[in-house]
């Protein structure tokens, strides 16, 4: 225990008790007499406290009279334990590694580094948190930096964007003026929400598929929450829209120890049948990224229904088999 912890620790005891005897300040703290007596000194001479100790109840207590005159006694700064300390570096790895973006990492180093201190550069407790924990992402898109900050800055400005959006799918490229609504952090990536003027819609656009973007100075147009989530977070997945489906996937039972206890989504049914497969019914507004999903588990999951979405799964499959004979 650091001489900074201790002192956090004598301050807490003293405050929650009416006296403490030496001997049990003394096992509480692991120390010896001498360690003791110099925290002891060290809080009453350095942070003015008023410790006494009282010889009718033979322990240390702080000293309640009001009349007393002298420097306010009040530990400085942020105190934490070891294990806080610890805990609060490995947050800060963890949404570092898990920020693809950089938004945190200016933000984050003058904590970083007053957390260090205080725990003592011998110990060097942020390169241990490296060192022992690994954070993986798969499937993150770069995007610009200056863009993800102008879209952030109109979205809580409640301001309206211009953007010329990179469309994937159909690699065409469009300007469009949108009211941005929220921002989504999905599967390692960012997603803006918004009201498309030229759509005359709700979409949710990429942001690392914004080309280029203009924080305009028009009043945005608000779409209540609810409208928000029936649209875009009805149906699995990123992609929007009104039309729900219900999909129902059959797992085999190898699977099923797994998929069982995954969230695919916040509507989703599943049921553990007797020979020990898994059935999941979730619904879906466009089949895309739950093809993408299905397709992973090969010949693992099976789709029941629709018999629509069990066609075109059987088309991609065949159409990927044929891949391998062409």
């Amino acid at each position: 225990m650091s001489n900074t912890e201790r002192i956090y620790q004598i301050d807490q005891i003293l405050s929650g008790r009416q006296f403490v005897p030496r001997v049990e300040l003394q096992a509480k703290l692991g120390v010896s007499w001498a360690t003791l007596k110099r925290d002891l000194n060290y809080l009453k001479d350095r942070l003015h406290a008023p410790i006494i100790f009282d010889r009718e109840v033979g322990g240390y207590r702080f000293d309640s009279d009001t009349k007393r005159v002298g420097p306010q006694y009040e530990l400085p700064g942020l105190w934490f334990s070891a294990e806080e300390i610890h805990a609060l570096l490995t947050m800060q790895h963890l949404l570092t590694n898990l920020d693809s973006g950089g938004l945190l990492g200016p933000q984050i180093k003058p904590l970083l580094a007053r957390l260090t201190g205080m725990l003592g550069a011998a110990d060097n407790p942020a390169e241990e948190v490296q060192r022992r924990i690994k954070v993986a992402t798969v499937g993150a898109r770069g995007f610009h930096l200056d863009h993800f900050q102008a879209v952030g800055s109109a979205l809580l400005r409640r301001k309206r964007l211009h953007i010329r959006y990179h469309a994937r799918g159909t690699d065409e490229i469009t300007e469009r003026e949108v009211s941005p609504q929220r921002l989504v952090h999905y599967r390692d990536n960012w997603y803006l929400d918004a009201y498309c003027h030229m759509r005359e819609e709700l979409r949710a656009f990429a942001v690392d598929a914004i080309e280029h973007v203009e924080i305009l100075d028009r009043k945005c147009r608000d779409v209540a929450d609810k409208r928000l989530d029936a649209v875009l977070g009805s149906g699995y997945g990123i992609f929007s829209g009104d039309n729900v489906t219900w999909a129902t996937l059959r797992f085999t039972p190898d699977r099923a120890r797994w998929v069982a206890s995954e969230r695919w989504h916040p509507k989703q049914q599943g049921t553990l049948r007797k020979d020990g497969s898994y059935e999941l019914k979730l619904p879906y507004t466009d089949d895309r990224e739950l093809i993408m999903d299905i397709m992973k588990y090969g010949g693992d999951c099976e789709v029941i229904a629709p018999k629509a979405l069990k066609e075109r799964v059987i088309a991609e499959l065949e159409r990927a088999r044929r891949s391998y004979h062409s």
